[in-house]
C-alpha cells in the first residue's frame, strides 16, 4: 500500500508539473509573459510538494492522497455537472433604432449643414455633449493621443478602401434565376462564405428589429426611411489577430481592427454579388453602410451572445471578431438561435471589460429592461468620446475579456467548463484574473512593427 501511495503521489507530481508546463508553453507562444511565470512557478512548487510528500511516512501519503482525491472528486462534481443554470431572459427588442442616433452617424454631422440643424432640432439634448465629441482630436488624428505615423497610415488605408466600396453593396440581379432546394442552397451559401474567408456563418430570418428605422450614414438620403425587402440575412466573423489588439488601445489594435472591416467588406460584397449572380436580390452591410445592426443579426444567425460590453461573444474567439452581412430574398433555412446563459451568467460576475474601460463607459450593474429587451448599456457618448482624444477605436474591452483568448486546448477546455457550469464560470473567472491580472497591461505589437523612432511631426514636400 506504502509503495503504490509513493507511486501515485509522483506521478501527482509529475501529472502537475506537465500541466502547467504546458500552459506555460502555450502562454509564452501567446505572449503572456506573467501567466508563464506563474504556470512555471506553480508547477514547479506542486512537483516539488507531490514528490517531497513521497518521502513522508505511509499515514500521512495515505491521507494526503485521499484529500487529493476528494478534492479532485469534488472539483469534478463543480465542474462537469450543468450546475447553476441561468435564464436569459426576454432578451428580444421592442423598438426601431434610428440609425441617426447612433455615435457613428452624429459625429458626421456638420456644424451649418441641413443634417446638423435637423438633428438637433429632433435631439436637443444630444448637441452638448455631440459638440464636445467633435472638440476632441478625432479617429487617427495627428493631434491625439496614440499617433503614430506608420501605423495611423496602415489603418486610414484599410478604411479608405471600405470607403472607395461603400456604394457597391448592391447591384442589377441576373436576370435567369437558378433554384435549389433551400437545405442544399443553405449549405452552398454558408461554404461560400467560409470559402471567401469567413470563420463561422449563419442564417437569421431577418426581423423588424434587425432593421434600422432610417437612414443615418451610407448611400441613400440621410433621414429618409429605411427600406429593405429580404427576408433573409447571412452573418459571418471574421477574427482579429490576438497579438494585434493585445495592444490596445494602441495604433496597432485600430490597424487590425480597419484590416478586418476591409476582409469583412470583402467577404460581403462577393457574397452577395454571387447571389444576384444567381437571380436574386442581394445587399452587402459594411463599415458604414450598414441597414441593419449587425449584432443582434448575428446574435440570432446562431453566432453567439451579447455580452456586458454589448459585443457579439463569440463561443471560440469571443468578441475579437468583425461581423459581416448580407441581406437576400433568397430563400434559406434559418439557424435556430442559441440562447447562451453561461456568456450572460459569466459576464454577470467577471466584469473585467468594466473594470479596465478608460473611459468608464461600460456598466457594472446587472442587465436592464432597455426598449423592451434585458441587456447592458454602454455609454456610446463616453466611449467614442475617448476614441477621438486616443485617436483610436479603443478595444480595450475586448483585448482584457477572458473569452477572447486564443482558441487553443488551454483556453477551449476552460471554454467547454464555463459553458456547463457556474461554479466552472467563477472558477475561471478566478483563475484568469490570478495568471493574467485584473488590470492586465497592454503587450507588445509583432516586432516586424518595431522600427526607429521618428519624428510624429513630418516634414513638407
Amino acid at each position: 500500500m506504502e509503495e503504490t501511495a509513493t507511486v501515485l503521489l509522483v506521478l501527482l507530481g509529475a501529472a502537475a508539473a506537465l500541466a502547467f508546463g504546458a500552459f506555460a508553453v502555450v502562454s509564452v507562444r501567446e505572449g503572456e509573459k506573467r501567466a508563464a511565470k506563474i504556470a512555471w512557478a506553480a508547477g514547479g512548487i506542486l512537483g516539488v510538494l507531490f514528490f517531497g510528500a513521497a518521502l513522508l511516512p505511509a499515514a500521512v501519503k495515505l491521507s494526503l492522497l485521499a484529500l487529493v482525491g476528494a478534492a479532485i472528486a469534488l472539483a469534478a462534481v463543480l465542474i462537469l455537472l450543468p450546475l447553476g443554470r441561468v435564464a436569459a431572459g426576454a432578451d428580444t427588442p421592442q423598438q426601431l433604432v434610428d440609425e441617426r442616433d447612433i455615435m457613428f452617424a452624429r459625429a458626421r454631422l456638420r456644424p451649418g449643414s441641413p443634417e446638423y440643424a435637423s438633428y438637433y432640432a429632433m435631439r436637443p439634448e444630444n448637441r452638448a455633449g455631440d459638440d464636445l465629441t467633435r472638440s476632441k482630436p478625432g479617429l487617427l488624428s495627428s493631434g491625439s493621443q496614440a499617433f503614430d505615423p506608420f501605423l495611423f497610415a496602415a489603418a486610414e488605408a484599410s478604411f479608405d478602401l471600405t470607403e472607395a466600396v461603400r456604394d457597391r453593396v448592391g447591384g442589377p440581379v441576373a436576370a435567369t434565376r437558378y433554384d435549389c432546394p433551400p437545405p442544399q442552397m443553405t449549405a452552398f451559401i454558408k461554404g461560400l462564405a467560409k470559402y471567401y474567408g469567413a470563420l463561422d456563418a449563419g442564417i437569421a430570418r431577418l426581423q423588424p428589429y434587425h432593421v434600422y428605422s432610417h437612414v443615418g450614414r451610407g448611400s441613400g438620403a440621410w433621414g429618409e426611411p429605411v427600406r429593405l425587402d429580404h427576408s433573409c440575412a447571412v452573418a459571418f466573423t471574421v477574427e482579429m489577430d490576438f497579438q494585434m489588439i493585445g495592444a490596445n488601445p494602441a495604433a496597432p489594435g485600430v490597424m487590425e481592427s480597419a484590416r478586418q472591416y476591409v476582409e469583412a467588406a470583402r467577404v460581403a460584397l462577393q457574397l452577395a454579388g454571387a447571389i444576384r449572380r444567381l437571380g436574386y436580390d442581394a445587399r452587402a452591410h459594411i463599415d458604414g453602410n450598414y441597414r441593419v445592426i449587425a449584432p443582434l443579426v448575428a446574435r440570432d444567425a446562431g453566432l453567439g451572445e451579447i455580452g456586458r460590453m454589448g459585443l457579439l461573444m463569440t463561443p471560440a474567439r469571443g468578441p475579437r471578431v468583425r461581423i459581416g452581412l448580407v441581406t437576400t430574398d433568397l430563400e434559406l433555412l434559418p439557424d435556430a438561435r442559441r440562447p447562451d446563459p453561461a456568456v450572460v451568467d459569466f459576464c454577470s460576475v467577471c466584469k473585467k471589460c468594466a473594470v479596465n474601460c478608460p473611459s468608464r463607459s461600460i456598466p457594472f450593474d446587472d442587465r436592464q429592461q432597455i426598449d423592451g429587451a434585458l441587456r447592458w448599456q454602454i455609454d456610446a457618448e463616453t466611449c467614442y468620446r475617448y476614441w477621438r482624444l486616443v485617436g483610436t477605436d479603443c478595444g480595450v474591452c475586448m483585448t482584457v475579456c477572458p473569452y477572447s483568448h486564443p482558441a487553443n486546448w488551454a483556453h477551449n477546455m476552460v471554454r467547454r467548463a464555463v459553458s456547463r457550469s457556474g461554479c466552472a464560470r467563477r472558477a475561471a473567472y478566478w483563475l484568469d484574473d490570478f495568471f493574467y491580472g485584473r488590470k492586465p497591461s497592454p503587450k507588445p505589437p509583432p516586432p516586424w512593427l518595431a522600427r526607429a523612432e521618428t519624428s510624429k511631426s513630418g516634414k513638407e514636400r
